[in-house]
Order: structure tokens, then sequence, then C-alpha cells
């Protein structure tokens, strides 16, 4: 069985999912791999431009190679849509900046989307909501959730409310908090019985964490102080449960 795993910041989308019940906490979605075992994904984040900034360009390419690769599904990273996440469902971003621009029809897959900082500066629920999926089916947003496909086993994290400059220095941006409150609780179920209790539980070759905000880069943003401290042990310790 082999995984193809395509980093790069653009966009893309995937196929049909099933609601399956957990042990854990999470919402639990099953994605089969290819009948020969294979899997081939795209991952995009930081992409809703409203087709400017080459996102066009971007996602033309995006189709090529979506076709080339014969792929399965799409990740969004997060920061769905720039620069304030949606008004609400009736916005016409999810149309300017999705559903209108990843035409190509080896993107008529299912994406897989998380929440990144911008996207908590709208109307979360919106990009949360049921009704964008009925407008796209190939919209799937949650805060966290699971992706079983068989030969690896996607775990997908709300990191946006572990950073604490959004709380105490906000820039003069307006968070959507609402989701989230007591964010001490939220943190600690997220990480304990949520994310720790699913990679413990999960039998899948591979485990891939996938989160808006880095916890190691060298690049401009750095490493994420909050995630070195709560989510980095939690990996490390499934990490060596694996290697020994």
């Amino acid at each position: 069985m082999s995984l193809t795993l395509i980093i790069t910041f653009i966009a893309l989308l995937g196929s049909l999912y099933v609601f399956c019940p957990s042990s854990a906490e999470l919402p639990w979605f099953e994605h089969p791999a290819k009948p020969d075992g294979s899997l081939s994904f795209l991952v995009v984040g930081d992409w809703g431009r409203r087709g400017a900034y080459n996102q066009t360009k971007v996602a033309h390419q995006m189709g090529i190679v979506g076709e080339k690769l014969k792929i399965d599904f799409i990740i969004s990273t997060g920061d769905n849509f720039y620069d304030d996440g949606l008004t609400g469902v009736d916005d016409a971003a999810f149309f300017e900046s999705f559903v209108n621009i990843y035409t190509a029809p080896s993107l008529a897959k299912q994406w897989y989307n998380v929440l990144g900082n911008h996207d908590y500066r709208g109307d979360v629920e919106a990009q949360l909501s049921p009704v964008l999926r009925d407008i796209d089916s190939r919209w799937l947003c949650l805060r966290s959730f699971i992706v079983n496909a068989e030969i690896a086993e996607f775990i997908f994290v709300d990191t946006t409310p572990f950073v604490n400059k959004y709380f105490t220095d906000p820039e003069d941006h307006v968070y959507d908090w609402s989701g989230i409150q007591p964010r001490k609780s939220y943190l600690a179920n997220l990480l304990k019985q949520d994310v720790d209790s699913a990679l413990k539980e999960s039998t899948a070759k591979w485990k891939i964490v996938v989160g808006h905000h880095t916890i190691k880069s060298s690049g401009h943003h750095g490493n994420t102080h909050e995630l070195n401290l709560q989510l980095l042990p939690i990996l490390q310790v499934i990490y060596y449960l694996i290697i020994f």
C-alpha cells in the first residue's frame, strides 16, 4: 500500500464520505482508499482570495496535478476566506473563493476543512453549517474531526483557540469565540479526550494530525509556543509508542 502526500499551499476538492460512530468524542468519517490500497490527496491552506493573488492560476494547476495523481480528496488547513472569514451562509465569498474557483473535473472531490485564525474573525458557525454542504457537497468543515482513509487516519485539530495572542492582543480584530467557551475546558477536552484518545485508539499505519498553526517552523510566524507546550507532547508520546 502507498500514500502519496502532496503538500502545496493551493486548494482542491474531495470525494464521498460517510459519517460513522467512534469511541472517540470527535466526529468520524470514512473515506475509502483506491482498490489497490493506495491514497493520493492534496493539502492547501490560506487560499480564500476571491480569485486574486494568483488563486485562479493555482487552481488551474491544481486541476492538472489532481488529474495526473487521480487524487482521492483535498485537505484545507484553514484561513479559508480572507480577510475576515464569512459573514454568514449567504456570503458571496463562498462562491467567489471556492465554488467558482475550483471547477476542474479532477477537483470534484471531497474537501476536508479546518478553521484558521482569519476564519475566526468572521461567522464561524457559517463555515460549519450544513447549509454550505447543501450548496456544494464537496464542502465539509468542522472544528475538529477524524477521517479514516484505511491506510491513513487523519485527525483534524482546531488550533486557533490555543494561541494566546488572539485573546490578549487581538490587534483590533474581533474573533468569534462563541463556540469554544470556556476556553480552558474546550482545550482540555480537545487534547485529552479527543486527540490523545483518537491517536491511541487508531490502528492505521499512518496517523496524520492536521491543523492551521505550525508547531515548528522557520517561516515568518515561527513556532507556535502554545502548541509546543500542549499538543506536541501528545504527538511525541504516540510517536515513541509506535517506534518502540
